[in-house]
């Protein structure tokens, strides 16, 4: 009997987390395409003699239909496929393009089947009317223009390090079939104070009255079940799309965190569709009273990097990484290592897929829309003929295609930019995201005091604009006053009666050191490393200078907690050494292998650690057995106490000059200071002084290095 118990239990238990079998359908288009390039719009290919990965960008053909060095402009590329169904009775057959830039317009079977202008959400169409009889071969073309030829109402993707704008369907294309009630979207809010997941659905009835969802909660790895049931709407007059709205109990649920990122199916089914969504049960928000931010209700502070996937979409060594599964999940990894818990996805969108393994690693997510325009007059500028309105209807799209994913927690509006649309943008669409994500408004001023605002304080950029460091140092002439974080909206959209805003800020650009990743100095860093790096002249001189200052800077702005997020810039971006040169890059020698420059890895990881420290020592020079106090500043973002000894350490090249120890214990999300009373070495010469703990069986270490004189 106990077996046939457990049978029975087993049996609803798969059958509860099955697909339907009678309902929605999907056909992967992704695949090897046609592709041929013409002049305009009513220039129809005479024929395809190349072929392209879909998704991927229209460099990738082979043969090669353009491979540009300048910009693309002035052209139409198309896309072509063959495909069949067998369907004959699907109610509906949608086709999606999830990202394609720029200005997509679809044909099928000769027919014109509509067109989407913008280039970074998703285009949706109704097809049906368009196919030949099932089991026919059906004729898809997707055409693509440049950037150059876009409207001036909808938004480019302006970036003022890019040269060529490739095209491309950069995102996946797939067919659904299905019928009435056909859901369209589904948005789900997890109320984690209350153990609760609400769900609104949005269905397009058709012709069928019966409006009843039936829904399944499970765990998404193992497929247990959490909750089923079903809930029913009443069909409200002959409007297109009926709202269900209702609530699943989620007790005992575990919560979506960086750390623990467990994640839920949840699986909807009408008469004639379904659905299913993945979701996370957490929620995120600015604490009001300390600027800080909070997941699933706790102090959270963010640690992590900048990912510039339309930058690195022009990276000569790019081939098809973004669109390698295996590739995407090792650099989240990577990420992981650095003890990075977040990613602002900058200046560009990335494939969805990025967003589904950011799920499964565990990130939070600043998705930045691609606009940045500059200082007041850039945005009238670059994008004259764009209003509130019109930009408004592009966030729509952005917001419903992501607000199920757990792991983007801030709605980013643009990048260092001072206007007056995207703030009335953002409060034409805040309302529709019912979690109720901060915004992030560049450099305009926040809309709301739970937005956020971001701060980019780049100290390095004086030697870029012509400054020399003092006699003292250039640690000296940036920390020997207590900085806040600046180039802000407190700096560029100031109060009128000159108060700092409130708001969260996330300190996410920050260095001015960049190298690229042969090590050769970028255009913006010159002159940095001729002034404050004189002696670094070999390639990895360089490398070890832009290690040890990025660390430094990572140090000071998480211990002197002015911040509520960390991010350094860049994670991943290009590297363009040759003509035309490059202004920034990433961190790595080895793109394919994931492999971090190898003083990077050392030195800024160890600044990232979640129990972290800071020697709070700035002077260039000492004299001989001059006494000194040495504050050690240390940080600890995790809910544990931790304890350990902390060490104090004077080297001479190799050789141990002096060495003092202190044990301590330091409270989770917790700051303290330990002095240390030293004095300088007699001897003249070079010296290198380190305070060092252990979080994890890993050295965390703090260096600076001073002469005696």
């Amino acid at each position: 009997m106990k077996n046939l118990f457990l049978f029975i239990g087993m049996a609803l238990w798969f059958f509860a987390c099955q697909e339907p079998a009678n309902q929605r359908k999907e056909i992967s288009l992704n695949g090897t395409w046609k592709i041929a390039k013409t002049g305009s719009i009513t220039q129809f290919p005479s024929s395809f003699i190349s072929e392209v990965a879909v998704p991927g960008l229209v460099d990738m053909a082979s043969p090669s239909v353009d491979n540009q060095d300048t910009a693309y402009n002035n052209s139409v590329y198309w896309y072509k496929r063959g495909f069949a169904t067998n369907e004959t009775d699907a109610e509906i057959v949608q086709l999606k393009i999830n990202k394609a830039k720029y200005h997509t317009r679809i044909f099928l079977n000769g027919k014109q089947v509509g067109e989407n202008v913008y280039s970074f959400t998703p285009s949706l169409f109704d097809v049906k009317s368009f196919l030949k009889p099932a089991g026919e071969e059906n004729e898809l073309l997707i055409a693509v223009g440049c950037k150059n030829n876009l409207p001036d109402t909808v938004t480019h993707g302006g970036d003022f390090e890019k040269t060529k704008y490739i095209p491309g369907i950069y995102d996946v294309v797939k067919l659904t079939l299905t019928g009435y009630p056909f859901i369209q979207n589904v948005q789900v809010v997890p109320d984690v104070k209350n153990s609760r997941l609400r769900v609104v659905t949005e269905l397009v009835p058709g012709n069928n009255a019966d409006l009843t969802v039936d829904y399944s909660v499970c765990e998404a790895v193992s497929g247990l079940v959490i909750a089923n049931g079903s809930f029913s709407g009443e069909k409200n007059g002959e409007k297109a799309i009926q709202v269900i709205d209702f609530n699943i109990d989620m007790n005992n649920c575990q919560l979506w965190t960086p750390e623990t990122p467990f994640l839920y199916d949840l699986k909807l089914s009408t008469s004639g569709d379904n659905t299913k969504t993945r979701f996370g049960m957490r929620t995120f928000e600015t604490s009001k009273d300390s600027s800080v931010f909070l997941l699933n209700g706790k102090p959270y502070y963010l640690r992590g990097t900048n990912v510039c996937i339309f930058r690195f979409f022009e990276d000569p060594d790019r081939k098809g990484l973004p669109w390698d599964s295996q590739w995407i999940t090792k650099l989240h990894d990577r990420f992981k290592d650095m003890h990075w818990n977040s990613i602002r996805y900058c200046i560009g969108f990335p494939p969805e897929r990025w967003y589904e393994i950011a799920d499964s690693v565990g990130f939070l997510i600043q998705d930045e829309y691609p606009i940045w325009t500059g200082g007041k007059g850039g945005f009238e500028k670059l994008l004259k003929g764009i209003s509130a309105e019109q930009l408004a209807v592009e966030y729509r799209h952005w917001m419903r295609e992501r607000w199920n994913h757990p792991c983007v927690v801030v709605w980013d509006a643009q990048n260092e930019s001072v206007n007056d649309i995207t703030g009335k943008s953002i409060q034409m669409v805040r309302q529709l995201d019912l979690s109720n994500r901060p915004w992030d408004n560049g450099y305009a001023p926040p809309m709301s005091e739970t937005d956020v605002i971001e701060s980019h304080p780049y100290l390095f950029v004086e030697y870029f604009q012509g400054k020399n460091p003092s006699k003292a140092g250039y640690l000296n002439d940036f920390f020997s006053t207590v900085r806040l974080p600046n180039n802000d909206p407190n700096e560029h959209s100031p109060k009128a009666n000159g108060e700092r805003y409130p708001n969260a800020v996330i300190n996410n650009e920050y260095s001015w050191l960049w190298l690229n990743r042969d090590g050769t100095k970028t255009t913006l860093t010159d002159r940095v490393y001729q002034v404050a790096f004189p002696e670094a002249v070999t390639k990895d001189q360089k490398f070890e200078a832009c290690a040890k200052n990025t660390a430094i800077l990572t140090e000071y702005w998480r211990t002197h907690g002015k911040c509520a997020g960390i991010m350094h810039f860049c994670g991943l971006g290009y590297s363009r050494s040759a003509n035309p040169r490059g202004q920034t890059s990433d961190n790595f020698i080895d793109l394919k292998n994931l492999i971090f420059e190898p003083y990077f890895y050392k030195y800024v990881k160890a600044s990232f650690s979640p129990v972290g420290l800071m020697v709070e020592f700035w002077e260039k020079s000492l004299k001989s057995d001059q006494k000194v106090v040495v504050p050690v500043r240390l940080i600890n973002d995790t809910y544990e106490v931790f304890s350990d000894s902390l060490k104090l350490v004077v080297w001479k090249d190799q050789q141990l000059v002096s060495k003092k120890s202190v044990a301590f214990e330091l409270d989770g999300l917790k700051k303290k200071i330990v002095e240390f009373s030293i004095f300088a070495p007699a001897e003249k010469g070079n010296y290198r002084m380190e305070a060092v703990i252990k979080y994890k069986n890993e050295p965390v270490f703090s260096t600076r290095e001073f002469s005696v004189n």
